[in-house]
């Protein structure tokens, strides 16, 4: 079941200085992490309770993010949905037509997360995710 919007991520050439724009933006400090996993660094930004905005810089040539910069160029990259399982609901949405990127879910900054190809979602890329036990929402 989809609980809430849990983060918009935002593709960024440079971290630090989109980070500084967003802290002036929001007047919120980031929280910064890296997912080696997804070859990016990321900027959290906890916007009240209900969710946060992700500047996601790629850490290497090889990174989905990389291929996004440079055919897209810096914006929007993902939207983040939050659910109570991962594996249960990325099968669900197989079984719904949705076409997959991850066929089980992995470790990620946010949780546990997989992803839906944007083809299958009206060209965006969808990622659920099942925080960690015991995580508080933002």
């Amino acid at each position: 079941m989809i609980k809430r919007i849990h983060h918009i991520g935002i593709a960024v050439r440079n971290l630090k200085e989109s980070a500084a724009v967003y802290e002036k933006m929001l007047g919120v400090r980031a929280h910064y992490a890296e997912a080696p996993c997804q070859k990016v660094s990321e900027a959290v930004f906890k916007l009240g309770d209900e969710a946060e905005i992700d500047l996601l810089e790629p850490t290497g040539p090889d990174s989905a993010v990389t291929k996004f910069l440079e055919k897209r160029g810096e914006g929007l990259h993902h939207i983040a949905l939050e659910v109570d399982d991962t594996d249960k609901e990325l099968k669900a949405m197989q079984k719904k037509g949705f076409r997959l990127i991850d066929e089980a879910g992995r470790e990620g900054v946010a949780g546990k997360i997989g992803f839906l190809h944007p083809k299958s979602a009206g060209g965006v890329l969808i990622e659920l995710v099942q925080p960690r036990q015991g995580e508080k929402k933002p």
